[in-house]
């Protein structure tokens, strides 16, 4: 089979650290082919160094047999390479035609030539089954039509080569299987894709063949079908991966939460929160469900304490904490991981040390009056450091020292040494290598077996139907549907995560 990019002997070095070690990676012609690696295994970079973002330090790189020089994102665009990247690159207020032209319009004299450009967008929507609106605002578009935008983008420009970077992070599982059904049809129209994930089930499922990198070096490129997600597991972090959570049966207890009618609003001032009802009890593990940007976070935020609430009431142990300032609700036994641990989770300044007290550092045995017991709180860090497997150097190095995995470990030991009778994990492996998701998902269910009631806010499905007992969906602010995790299927969730219930196909209305 020809070869579509070879990259020979790529090294790329960054300030303290070496990104690319000598990496080899060939892409033959026609194929998917998966790049999987930890958090910091170099796969992002090798792929930005294709598409001309970073110059590597050293290498060749051959795009279909000839010497490719790709020092510029235009010199990859020029050669027929085409990335989307995670964060889509969209104006929302354009429309679809005119994002996907943005830059490379076609003009006639020195005005644009709109039907020229309609009908050139519907003619490659045509061809590859990206059926999409030229004319419709990108603001008024699912995730799931939006990153066909981002594909038409690249097939506008004559891409032969697209690089996809985690492309399923914010699909419904239905748009994940339409994403892959086009993904099939770019191969079958000619076209290679590169695909950067860390789900190895859809490694598994889309790929031809699979390349595991580890520390900046290519561990062994397989033929996915004759492999398997447990050795694939195995070369990424180089030990044995339990890939699905081990727990015993729930056993619940007395309801910890209760939210009534609970209504918030939004950032821009508008509803986020349309009146929900829940309970989660001690000993179990409720999950929410939902494609991002449905109401999770300002559900969160009302809980925690950092978003006002509009309407309804916050219960924690029976106490009703709806105007409670944070420091109640956490006397009252709330702990929380938030979403967004650089920004909410820690003082990235700050010390390991320092940020594992932020939540005690006020009441005994950390301090005594007005003075902190340094002793004492140099043997806390030291036992959380060494019971969560945090590693650093030392407890006294600045947080932002640290990688994405041993952060959130920093969050997770200092939330859960409290002991909390209420324990919120929002989106806990968000970002997170296969071995890191490990260790989380195991101190979660750890925190259920002690007796917290704990609330699992996450958008992969995935880990939602595996750590759950009962699972709740959420939609446009409203809960849409609540089951048994064991009563749950993905066909059915993802369902109810695009708003398509019993009630709207005629049936009988889900109990709510």
């Amino acid at each position: 089979m020809t070869t579509a990019v070879e990259m020979k002997g790529i090294r790329k070095v960054f300030p303290g650290v070496v990104a690319n070690d000598n990496v080899d990676l060939s892409v033959e012609q026609g194929e998917i082919h998966a790049i999987v690696g930890e958090n910091g295994a170099g796969k992002t970079t090798l792929m930005n160094i294709l598409y001309g973002l970073y110059r590597a330090d050293a290498g060749t790189i051959t795009v279909r047999g000839q010497p490719a020089h790709i020092t510029k994102n235009a010199d990859a665009i020029r050669l027929g390479i085409g990335m989307v990247h995670q964060s889509f690159k969209l104006v929302p207020s354009f429309t679809v035609a005119e994002n996907i032209t943005l830059g490379a319009e076609r003009r006639n004299l020195i005005f644009v030539d709109r039907n020229a450009v309609r009908q050139s967008v519907q003619q490659i929507s045509s061809r590859f089954g990206l059926k999409v609106d030229p004319d419709a605002r990108v603001r008024d578009l699912p995730v799931g039509v939006q990153q066909r935008v981002e594909i038409l983008k690249t097939l506008y420009r004559n891409a032969d080569i697209l690089i996809l970077d985690e492309p399923t992070a914010v699909l419904t599982p239905q748009e994940t299987r339409e994403l892959f059904g086009v993904i099939r049809s770019l191969v079958a129209g000619g076209k290679t894709v590169i695909f950067i994930t860390h789900k190895l089930r859809e490694v598994m499922e889309i790929s031809d063949r699979v390349t595991v990198m580890r520390d900046g070096k290519v561990v062994g490129t397989k033929h996915t079908k004759d492999t398997s997600a447990v050795e694939i597991a195995r070369m990424m972090v180089g030990r044995e991966v339990l890939l699905r959570v081990k727990k015993a049966p729930a056993k619940p207890g007395q309801v910890v939460l209760r939210l009534e009618g609970l209504k918030v609003r939004d950032d821009r001032n508008l509803m986020a929160v349309r009146g929900v009802d829940l309970e989660v009890r001690a000993g179990e593990i409720l999950g929410i469900a939902g494609v991002e940007g449905n109401g999770q976070r300002e559900l969160v935020d009302a809980v925690v304490g950092l978003r006002p609430v509009v309407a309804g009431h916050v219960y924690i142990n029976e106490k009703d904490v709806t105007a409670a300032p944070v420091r109640e609700r956490r006397e009252s036994g709330l702990a929380c991981v938030p979403e967004d641990r650089y920004v909410r989770g820690l003082a990235l300044p700050a010390t390991v040390e320092e940020n594992l007290i932020v939540n005690c550092y006020f009441k005994p045995p950390m301090s005594g009056g007005a003075l902190l017991n340094l002793g004492t709180i140099a043997e806390h860090a030291k036992e959380a450091i060494t019971t969560f497997g945090v590693r650093t150097v030392s407890k006294d190095v600045p947080a932002y020292t640290l990688s994405g995995g041993n952060l959130q470990k920093v969050v997770l030991a200092r939330e859960l040494s409290a002991e909390p009778d209420l324990f919120i994990a929002a989106q806990p492996t968000r970002g997170l290598d296969v071995g890191s998701i490990e260790f989380v998902h195991q101190r979660i269910v750890d925190a259920r077996d002690q007796g917290a009631a704990v609330l699992l806010v996450s958008a992969e499905l995935e880990e939602i139907m595996s750590l759950s007992d009962r699972i709740a969906v959420i939609y446009e602010g409203r809960i849409v549907g609540k089951l048994e995790a064991r009563e749950a299927t993905e066909e059915g969730l993802g369902l109810w995560m695009a708003g398509i219930t019993d009630e709207h196909k005629g049936g009988h209305k889900i109990d709510v």
